[in-house]
């Protein structure tokens, strides 16, 4: 008589399974397996599992629930875990979703903190030509995913409103034969908004995402414009595409600066006044203008992470109180970190998201692999320029060294530290942010701000989620989103 497989019951001694494990102050170790499931261990837990001597029959249960450990001779556990792996990564058959169109570099504002080399308004040689939009247009449709995300980017987008027009026309046109999910995008700080834009969004079912840093005193001086007013023209911007196209029409982003700094819970009632119930807390990127000396002073990562700490303290206190709010960048993390799901965020991919997850056309024509990429050559440094619209097929851009040498090199699968590290399931790869502060893609992990932030969110994450049963709730549903 065949005897039944149980978890107490099974063929043959026990055999690890790969996992990665991190220590904790408290004693507590971080185990976590190839897919990125987790469990907390005693050390005498951890002992135990390292020699293979688990006499503890609900601690055996556990491990092998969590594929860290089998019997010898099953299968199952394999097998359960290739398709978990599988599931994780299942976006890379659709490839690129993200397309981004750099219809002008020209802008209205003066911001310090601007990622993009920016243009005065006068200078019209700096806009996207019709040719070079309907080239990048058809570059998009070779993508094989079946949802294509057009964003329109700057400088100010609306100061080149024709071109945002004539893609989205023209990609809409496109896809009568083509039969793919379209989203259009335009990201704007707003102050040029009026009745015609709001026209056209309203026909063509376009979003708008804008910038918005805090109080009015704070967004001000962080995102000065002729008349000192961008605070109040993007709130009434906000208000207008809400009234005439819906409240979900329009999303917020804020960027944390020096002037940031102490400032969090300010800057989260300012977004809930505003109706905006979703904030991220997102730090100052290296590029661009912001590479200026001043602006590295700004502040270190350490800053911001106990500005991050303090957010989320904050926000979870609202939560409880009965006030819903959502931290973006954790809601991402949570989702790798609590389900299989990929959200497919672009900095928490691996491989990394450049090229396969997003493309840029720049206005003159050039396509990078990343906006971070095109922030970089603005810069002089062409190092993520995929090639040209009208030199390069789709084949040649994508196939190229330009994006194929820095995906090999920044897989987190095999990258020094990253293959070894705990968090590797739930982080990605940042080849751009890397080169630009280090000039290698792979760069040094013990140094990385990339490597630290995320360290310190998902260490503060997990903090919460085993010490507060209101945050564990609280996480389940932001990752359920």
């Amino acid at each position: 008589m065949r005897q039944r497989l149980t978890l107490e019951t099974a063929p043959g001694p026990l055999e690890h399974l790969p996992f990665r494990f991190e220590r904790w102050t408290d004693g507590r170790v971080l185990v976590t397996n190839m897919v990125g499931e987790h469990v907390f261990l005693s050390e005498a837990e951890f002992s135990a599992l390292a020699d293979l001597r688990i006499a503890d029959p609900a601690l055996l249960r556990t491990l092998r629930a969590k594929h860290v450990v089998r019997q010898r001779g099953e299968t199952l556990p394999v097998e359960l875990l290739a398709l978990k792996y599988r599931t994780q990564h299942h976006r890379l058959a659709d490839f690129t979703g993200l397309h981004m169109f750099v219809v002008t570099l020209r802008c209205e504002h003066s911001c310090g903190y601007c990622q993009v080399s920016r243009r005065t308004v006068a200078r019209t040689e700096f806009d996207m030509s019709a040719e070079t939009a309907v080239a990048a247009v058809e570059t998009a449709f070779r993508s094989p995913s079946p949802h294509l995300k057009f964003e329109f980017q700057g400088g100010e987008p609306l100061l080149n409103m024709e071109i945002v027009r004539l893609v989205t026309q023209e990609a809409q046109r496109r896809n009568r034969d083509e039969g793919r999910q379209l989203a259009f995008v335009i990201a704007s700080n707003l102050a040029l908004l009026d009745d015609e834009v709001l026209d056209f969004a309203d026909e063509h079912d376009v979003y708008f995402s804008t910038s918005l840093d805090g109080p009015q005193d704070l967004h001000n001086g962080n995102r000065p414009r002729p008349g000192r007013d961008s605070w109040e023209r993007t709130i009434a911007g906000v208000t207008r595409i809400r009234k005439r196209l819906g409240h979900h029409r329009v999303s917020a982003l804020m960027t944390t600066t020096a002037a940031s700094l102490g400032k969090v819970r300010d800057i989260i009632d300012c977004y809930l006044e505003q109706g905006f119930h979703d904030i991220f807390l997102r730090p100052v990127s290296p590029y661009g203008f912001a590479l200026r000396p001043r602006q590295r002073r700004a502040y270190d990562m350490a800053a911001w992470i106990d500005f991050y700490r303090e957010g989320m303290d904050y926000i979870l206190e609202l939560n409880a109180r009965g006030t819903p709010v959502v931290e973006t960048y954790s809601a991402l993390v949570l989702k790798k970190m609590l389900t299989n799901a990929n959200p497919g965020y672009v900095d928490l991919t691996s491989p990394a998201g450049i090229g396969i997850a997003a493309l840029l056309y720049n206005y003159d024509g050039a396509v990078y692999a990343s906006d971070e990429g095109r922030m970089l050559a603005e810069n002089g440094d062409m190092t993520f320029r995929l090639g040209d619209l009208a030199e390069d097929s789709y084949d040649t851009l994508m196939t190229g060294a330009a994006l194929l040498d820095p995906l090999e090199e920044s897989y987190t699968g095999s990258a020094p530290q990253c293959s070894d590290c705990a968090f590797e399931r739930w982080c990605g790869a940042d080849p751009v942010f890397h080169h630009a502060t280090t000039g290698d893609p792979v760069g040094r992990k013990p140094e990385s701000a990339f490597c630290n932030r995320n360290m310190a969110v998902f260490r503060y994450l997990l903090d919460r989620y085993t010490a507060d049963p209101h945050a564990r709730e609280l996480f389940h549903a932001w990752a359920a989103r």
